[in-house]
């Protein structure tokens, strides 16, 4: 009995040791990730703003959790949920606002600041930062409170959640973010 137990038990070590010819997985690399993620909030950012729709939307999860939330500067608050919503609201805001004759972007300089990114698995991860966004006059940045949640799908990191609260009435100098 005693060696049946030992056997056993040999047995389930055995069985638990990775093989000799297994190739371990790769580690992940967070500062990798954060440089790709971060590549892809820049090239929405600045997709939107100069009003490329085709651009923009290559940078996100096309998907029936697709969400996006932001205040208007008259107080209201609007969200849309689905990719569906989504890209009919920003795809005719887009439309509807095009770029000021003989301008490049809306708003050509962005700054982020306060930057938090937490990795909830190799393949989702959850962004915070304040952003300061330039005025046309470029003498003052509206701030922004901004949060990202990107997944990455078929290898590409996409941005499922986009929320952005503005702060419309206080504008913040630019000399003052030096």
């Amino acid at each position: 009995m005693r060696l049946s137990i030992i056997a056993l038990l040999l047995f389930a070590c055995a069985c638990s040791q990775p093989q000799k010819n297994e190739t371990p997985a790769a580690a992940f690399d967070e500062a990798k990730e954060k440089a790709s993620i971060m590549q892809v909030i820049e090239k929405e950012t600045d997709c939107f703003y100069k009003r490329d729709y085709n651009c923009w939307k290559e940078c996100f999860a096309q998907t029936g959790y697709a969400f996006q939330a932001w205040n208007n500067s008259d107080g209201t608050v609007d969200a849309k949920s689905g990719w569906k919503e989504v890209d009919e609201k920003i795809g005719q805001y887009l439309k509807d606002n095009p770029l000021p004759v003989g301008a490049n972007s809306t708003h050509p300089v962005v700054q982020r600041r306060n930057m938090v990114v937490h990795f909830f698995t190799d393949s989702l991860a959850s962004l915070m930062w304040n952003q300061y966004n330039i005025n046309e006059a470029k003498k003052n940045y509206t701030f922004s409170k901004d949060t990202r949640i990107m997944e990455k799908i078929t290898g590409e990191w996409k941005i499922v959640n986009v929320s952005s609260y503005w702060d419309y009435k206080n504008g913040v100098p630019v000399d003052s973010l030096k």
